[in-house]
């Protein structure tokens, strides 16, 4: 039998296979409280700390919709062009696992808030693909088990666990595609570009921050392939909680590489749960996966139907924010940047504080300039995330604004920024502090131009003889004279006057 590692290469699997895929996203909502009971949702408290009777299960305790719970589901169902439901019920999906303290979850099955929808996500070279929405629903979050004793952190191998019930009862919206045909060997590019996608379409809702490294949004890759030809789908496997866009894309990949090796080889795929390996990209069996009927599903008795009110409804489709797709091809175009631009500034995270910087009053030239050149520079060297550097976009404006203005020249400017990173105050307050402002005494830029002049008499002839290209040597000689801080273009000007020569 094929295992895991054997793999054929990504080109010889596209050659004889067509990949399926379907992705399952669960988000995690950002509301102040459990899905069912009171209990508080802030994340880092001692462990079970966060409990009530209803979140653990116990008898006699009663569930109550969270009513923002609700309301959130209903934005992202109306923003993935979904239908929502006149009339919908919870059910129980049972199970029994140490981290679900009542043996069920609450969730919906045959009924859900929201259904028939879509997404349109672009593809790196500007390509839009449509991706059908099945259904998205309501349920709620499992425990936290902490596996002690292993190599792996797995419950293989661990000598006993420790089981956290803070987070059993957050609300979860999961988010379930239909079967996705027809990428072929752009499929892990999709499967990216449309977490990418729901994700920035999450955040712009207000309804999570969706940080897909701190758990509160992970997608489950469910694919197969069909031999080419074919009609009828292959045998899936489904590759839980991948935690970050580029794993959605490396999951995707390597399963299509392994599927293909297991069918070439004659082998059948089993339907299971599978493990992503950040390390290696690779995945590895977990669990025999379940049908719907191993769950036994039926109604939850404890809690009524949700019906929204049509007006209701309408109300919050009229309230829904400016969808990112939208918004990004509208600011690409205010701002005259090509698709290729606009994807190095989504790549790098950095699209919202180019806004936040022009609306600070920079220009869009200079916020993307700054954001993309020198902080992201100072992000990578850092290893962190733009919008986990020691600025904020006021100051990058106000950086922008001391350039405008002539007080600081771009070197300066490198310098001020360095020095707000590094927490020596705001820009102002570093240029005070490190003397950065530009040298505009035209009374001692003449005064140096003259010392320049005169220190490099053959360069000045050879300006006075018509090479005014070699004026940069004597600017650079200004320039190293005031460390940098004259006006260059003033100084060229100067040394063209002193020399009489036309520039």
């Amino acid at each position: 039998m094929t295992t895991t590692t054997d793999l054929v290469s990504y080109e010889d699997a596209l050659a004889s296979y067509d990949p399926v895929m379907g992705l399952e996203v669960h988000v995690e909502l950002g509301t102040k409280t459990k899905m069912f009971c009171g209990c508080s949702t802030a994340l880092g408290q001692d462990a079970n700390t966060q409990t009530c009777p209803v979140c653990l299960g116990l008898p006699g305790a009663l569930p109550v919709v969270n009513a923002t719970g609700v309301e959130s589901a209903v934005k992202i169902g109306l923003a993935l062009n979904c239908e929502i439901a006149e009339w919908c019920r919870f059910a129980r999906k049972n199970y029994f696992y140490p981290d679900m303290p009542k043996n069920f979850q609450t969730s919906q099955y045959d009924e859900p808030i929201a259904f028939d929808g879509y997404l349109d996500v672009q593809l790196e070279d500007g390509e839009v693909f449509r991706v059908e929405i099945e259904r998205a629903h309501m349920e709620e979050d499992t425990g936290k088990s902490t596996h002690v004793g292993g190599a792996t952190g797995r419950i293989h191998g661990a000598s006993h666990s420790l089981l956290d019930y803070n987070r059993a009862g957050i609300p979860l919206i999961e988010i379930v595609t239909k079967p996705i045909v027809g990428a072929g060997e752009r499929a892990p590019e999709v499967a990216r570009a449309y977490v990418r996608e729901l994700r920035e379409l999450i955040r712009a809702l207000g309804v999570s921050e969706a940080r897909m490294e701190m758990g509160q949004m992970r997608c489950d890759v469910n694919l197969s392939l069909m031999p080419k030809g074919a009609e009828k789908f292959g045998t899936r496997s489904e590759t839980k909680n991948v935690n970050s866009l580029r794993s959605v894309e490396r999951a995707a990949r390597f399963e299509i590489q392994r599927h293909a090796a297991v069918l070439s080889s004659g082998g059948t795929i089993v339907q299971e749960t599978r493990h992503f390996h950040e390390d290696t990209g690779s995945t590895t069996s977990g669990r025999v996966k379940e049908e719907a009927e191993d769950y036994r599903y039926f109604p939850e008795p404890d809690l009524v139907p949700v019906a929204p009110a049509r007006e209701w409804v309408e109300e919050l489709r009229a309230g829904l924010p400016e969808l990112p797709l939208v918004r990004r091809n509208r600011l690409r175009e205010e701002w005259g940047i090509s698709a290729t631009d606009m994807q190095a500034i989504l790549n790098a995270g950095a699209l919202d504080l180019i806004v936040a910087t022009i609306d600070a009053g920079a220009d869009a030239a200079s916020a993307r300039k700054w954001w993309m050149g020198e902080l992201a520079r100072a992000a990578n060297e850092s290893q962190k995330a733009l919008d986990e550097l020691a600025i904020t976009p006021a100051q990058v404006a106000r950086v922008t604004e001391l350039v405008a203005k002539g007080d600081l020249n771009d070197k300066l400017a490198r310098q001020v920024i360095e020095g707000v990173l590094a927490g020596e105050g705001t820009p102002d307050e570093v240029v005070e502090k490190r003397g950065l402002k530009v040298v505009s005494d035209e009374g001692a830029l003449t005064a140096a131009v003259d010392e320049a002049i005169a220190g490099n008499p053959a360069v000045a002839d050879k300006i006075r003889g018509g090479k005014v290209a070699a004026a940069g040597a004597l600017v650079g000689a200004v320039m190293k004279a005031t460390r940098g801080q004259a006006d260059a273009a003033r100084v060229k000007e100067l040394i063209l006057q002193k020399l009489g020569v036309e520039g």
